[in-house]
């Protein structure tokens, strides 16, 4: 196996944990959610990690960069939807997962769209993103797991983080948005 491979394989297996959580996550076994949490946290893990090493060992490549964030919106919204599918009862929970989905896919698309403009520099992710994402991936893990751990009900600390982690993701869809929007209007007025 080459080293400059593990980021791209590392990216593929946050696809391949997606099945694997919710396997876990509905599974009739004993502590089936922590051991979903588990696996949405180490996807969580080679969220950071693989871009990290991409960058470290020079095998950043543009097949890696179209497929690293399409593995990191996929498990993050088949999270949102079981921890809404749990919660569904708690509006704010409800309100969060589709506002958080809601960006990510809009984001995403405004990103392809800019890299199409050779702007996607514009739209680069930012500190308050990537703060986002923290938060939002620990708020998943813990309302995943839902449980008490080392005397600490992390079930309950997820909410607030979640909660948190959506209030981000509207500051850093209207910074996105403001940032792509000179672009926009170019390429509307370009075409009138």
């Amino acid at each position: 196996m080459n080293v400059q491979s593990i980021p791209m394989m590392m990216t593929w297996s946050r696809v391949v944990l997606i099945p694997v959580f919710l396997i876990c996550y509905y599974a009739p076994i004993e502590d089936a959610r922590f051991w979903a949490g588990l696996a949405f946290m180490i996807a969580a893990i080679t969220d950071w990690f693989d871009g990290f090493l991409a960058r470290k060992l020079g095998s950043d490549s543009k097949l890696g960069a179209f497929l690293d964030p399409v593995a990191d919106k996929l498990i993050v919204a088949a999270a949102l939807i079981v921890v809404a599918a749990e919660y569904h009862d708690n509006i704010w929970v409800i309100l969060s997962a589709v506002v958080i989905i809601m960006r990510e896919v809009s984001i995403s698309a405004l990103r392809e769209w800019m890299a199409e403009n050779n702007a996607r520099e514009v739209v680069a992710v930012s500190s308050l993103g990537k703060i986002k994402t923290a938060s939002q991936l620990a708020a998943l893990t813990w309302l995943i797991y839902g449980g008490e751990l080392w005397g600490i009900d992390w079930g309950q600390l997820g909410f607030p983080m979640l909660y948190f982690a959506a209030v981000l993701t509207v500051i850093t869809w209207a910074q996105y948005t403001r940032a792509a929007l000179p672009e926009i209007i170019r390429s509307t007025e370009s075409n009138s």
